[in-house]
């Protein structure tokens, strides 16, 4: 009996070690490695080295995951278009993150104008409407959830119509007031959050 609960023991470690390694692995197979940033709160997160951290501040955080046409122009911002990445937003940024500047509220979305934006993946198009496509509570590290909110938006031309489709999604932390916004769908942040580490 002694036996097989130490196998069952032992057996259990190396799951959760493959696990844990799991990210780190993908990475290293794609001919890079990790790096960590330290963000707000004591958050940090576990990222590629190919991945660029763009900090304005504490409060506007932009970690840029691919091409990036506006990096390095004045178009660059959380208005631009086509530069897949996500952000780390704190305090000031979620003091003006609705229509009209007003503060942050999760079950509205994150969305600072007064008037029309532009597509987050065209520069041709402009923001259409979004609705709710999913919710719920969802690990950032170790003793922390995110309330969770996916927005499915769409992009239109100037006369209204439909060209694209994007995801919003958003992770806030509304103890720590730190909101992670993706607008690409980035297949790997949802596992970079939760593992997480806080200090």
């Amino acid at each position: 009996m002694f036996t097989k609960t130490i196998s069952a023991a032992a057996a259990g470690l190396a799951v959760l070690a493959a696990t844990l390694t799991a990210p780190a692995a993908a990475y290293a197979s794609e001919g890079g490695g990790t790096k960590q940033v330290r963000l707000r709160s004591g958050l940090t997160l576990t990222i590629p080295t190919s991945w660029k951290v763009v900090k304005n501040g504490k409060d506007w955080v932009r970690i840029i995951t691919g091409s990036c046409p506006t990096l390095g122009t004045e178009d660059f911002g959380f208005r631009d278009w086509g530069c897949h990445s996500f952000w780390v937003l704190g305090p000031k940024a979620l003091a003006i993150g609705l229509h009209t500047f007003q503060a942050y509220k999760s079950k509205y979305g994150y969305d600072p104008a007064t008037d029309v934006g532009i597509c987050p993946k065209s520069y041709k198009l402009y923001k259409g409407g979004w609705k709710l496509a999913d919710k719920g509570l969802r690990q950032v590290g170790r003793g922390h959830k995110a309330d969770y909110h996916r927005w499915a938006g769409t992009c239109v031309d100037k006369k209204w119509r439909v060209k694209l489709h994007y995801n919003q999604r958003e992770w806030y932390l509304p103890t720590s007031k730190i909101l992670v916004l993706d607008q690409w769908d980035n297949p790997r942040l949802s596992a970079i959050l939760k593992n997480a580490t806080w200090s």
